[in-house]
């Protein structure tokens, strides 16, 4: 079956200096995954989705999104000649809904959250046999995901940085950064892996508060300017909390003000363009500099 016609990963790594100085550390990498087609790392998924989908002869593929995974659905779909049914929650941002709508995608607004959303998704998927490309119940979704962590290994040929720090949000992306990372030293190809930083923001911690406190997840009403990470329900909390703990590393939060300060200084700093989710990463780290929770001669990427 034909592959997408859009060329997905192998995205650049950029050293910054002057980003390392402002976040505290000696060393940082970013991972510029913007550069991907429809301008996030949800690419990567997609495109084992769509893949997935022709290769089962599916005309229609569909999924429930708070943003980039929609996005990144929609342009994928286009360039197979397939169709999309994309479910959004009422507050998804206008130009991420414009963007789905030029990428030639159907569009279902819902009125409700994210959660409705999905559920809707769910159940017109079972119903229609639509091929369903929500992250969290679709296994091969994360081979995708896993693909930035063996390019971070090959383009830093094979030494690792201390720490990756990952905005965190349903929680697949950073549990198939890990296990990325968690297979390339099985296979003997590195030989550590680095501690993972789970990021969440202030206003839709959940999974932050499960990994602090082991019990099992709290569902909470989302609140914060992040839209792609705003998830009050996230369906792979477990596989997060369980990929952070595996790896050494921890979880935190910070607040929109921090996202929105992160978006200035990886700009003015970097020259890197980052929208709210994929600045909370950067906050997250300079936060955990000054929580004295990552030294200031550790390396690290976001």
């Amino acid at each position: 079956s034909p592959l997408p016609a859009l060329p997905v990963g192998w995205t650049p790594i950029l050293e910054t200096a002057a980003l390392a100085r402002h976040v505290g550390v000696r060393k940082l990498y970013l991972k510029d995954d913007g550069r991907n087609p429809t301008g996030s790392l949800k690419d990567r998924a997609s495109a084992v989705g769509v893949a997935k989908a022709l290769e089962k002869r599916r005309q229609t593929i569909a999924c429930a999104s708070t943003g980039n995974a929609a996005s990144s659905l929609a342009g994928m779909a286009a360039s197979t000649g397939m169709r999309s049914f994309i479910f959004v929650p009422e507050r998804a941002p206008e130009p991420k809904v414009t963007q789905l709508l030029i990428f030639g995608a159907t569009v279902l607004r819902v009125q409700g959250s994210y959660e409705q959303a999905y559920r809707l998704c769910q159940q017109a998927c079972e119903r229609w046999g639509w091929y369903n490309r929500n992250g969290a119940i679709n296994p091969y979704l994360v081979e995708g995901k896993k693909t930035v962590s063996l390019e971070i290994c090959e383009q830093l040929e094979w030494q690792l940085p201390d720490w990756v720090a990952v905005s965190v949000g349903d929680g697949c992306t950073i549990a198939g950064a890990w296990k990325g990372f968690r297979e390339m030293k099985a296979l003997g190809l590195v030989r550590r892996t680095p501690k993972m930083l789970g990021v969440q923001a202030e206003g839709a911690a959940p999974v932050t508060a499960a990994f602090r406190s082991g019990e099992p997840l709290r569902p909470v009403e989302p609140n914060t300017l992040a839209d792609s990470i705003a998830v009050g329900v996230p369906r792979n909390w477990k596989k997060a909390v369980l990929a952070v703990r595996e790896s050494g590393g921890t979880m935190l939060n910070v607040s929109d003000k921090e996202i929105m300060d992160a978006m200035r200084y990886t700009g003015r700093l970097a020259g890197v363009f980052a929208e709210p989710a994929a600045a909370t990463a950067v906050a997250g780290l300079r936060r955990a500099v000054v929580e004295g929770l990552i030294p200031k001669q550790a390396s690290a990427l976001a």
